[in-house]
């Protein structure tokens, strides 16, 4: 039978282990925080899961930032708020576990239809000791392609607020998808949009804003001289490179789904060529099975 002092002592000792995650966290946050340098840009190759995050990590990557896309497809799943929280959080903390660096994650639109429900998830992303989210104002399915500016307002606010009750420095990155949906008449009245969203986004609480879909020198210069908080940029084939996105005052390169769709494509030219030709071409440049295992301790 269990006494009244054992079940102390559990307490105790659960309430001690609770409190030291809460500090490794905030310190987490803290360092991954930093990182965000207009000029001198944190780059994130974005993973999907443990092994992709590992080698992203023994890549030299300062912090591993999460795909929503190409996790979602990991898990089964397609991608547009399709994924449930529980599923999506637990995926995150299984890529925290397996990194000693910050993970920021991909939240989609929060998992959640109302202000309150990402809250919640904002605090389950916090208890599996992420440190940095992505929430985006897309909409998906039939109606206008973005969230109206005051609900996406209060949305954010809401996550803001949970990370605070929560004592974390939770970096809130507010995705503004006016250039990767083509909202807004002409490059002049899409950049004013944009500008007008990150500039409320930013009140309500979010820490830095993610522009997908403008990669044009010229449109990154814009939104770095207009938004009053670190730009990140969602790069790729056809986007100028790292040094030059640093020349233009970004403090976030990343990009999306990009590594998950080549590796992908590597997975179907591989098996393409296989019943196609019996031939293994596609598989000379793997990474060494010694190497890759040793990622996880072989």
């Amino acid at each position: 039978m269990t006494n009244q002092n054992d079940t102390a002592t559990v307490t105790a000792v659960a309430a001690a282990a609770s409190a030291h995650a809460s500090a490794s966290t905030s310190v987490s946050a803290s360092a991954f925080r930093a990182l965000h340098t207009p000029g001198t840009p944190l780059v994130l190759p974005n993973a999907w899961d443990v092994a992709s995050a590992r080698v992203v990590r023994a890549a030299g990557a300062r912090a591993v930032a999460t795909t929503s896309a190409g996790l979602a497809w990991a898990l089964g799943t397609a991608d547009g708020d399709r994924l449930t929280r529980d599923r999506a959080v637990a995926a995150v903390a299984a890529i925290v576990d397996a990194v000693d660096v910050p993970v920021t994650a991909d939240i989609e639109s929060g998992y959640a239809p109302d202000a309150a429900g990402v809250a919640d998830t904002v605090r389950a992303v916090l208890d599996a000791g992420a440190v940095g989210v992505n929430i985006e104002d897309a909409r998906h399915g039939p109606g206008e392609p973005l969230r109206p500016l005051a609900e996406q307002s209060e949305r954010i606010a809401a996550a803001r607020k949970a990370a605070g009750a929560a004592g974390v420095e939770l970096f809130v990155n507010a995705r503004v998808d006016t250039y990767l949906r083509g909202v807004g008449e002409g490059p002049d009245a899409r950049l004013a949009l944009t500008l007008e969203r990150a500039a409320a986004y930013l009140a309500a609480g979010a820490d830095g804003v993610f522009v997908p879909g403008a990669v044009d020198p010229a449109t990154v210069a814009a939104l770095v001289e207009g938004i009053d908080g670190p730009v990140n940029v969602m790069a790729g084939p056809g986007a100028p490179p790292v040094a030059d996105l640093a020349g233009l005052g970004v403090a976030r390169v990343s990009v999306g789904s990009g590594i998950a769709q080549a590796a992908h494509a590597l997975v179907r030219r591989a098996a393409t060529e296989l019943l196609a030709e019996g031939t293994y071409g596609a598989l000379a440049d793997g990474l060494d099975y010694g190497e890759l295992n040793e990622l996880f301790g072989g």
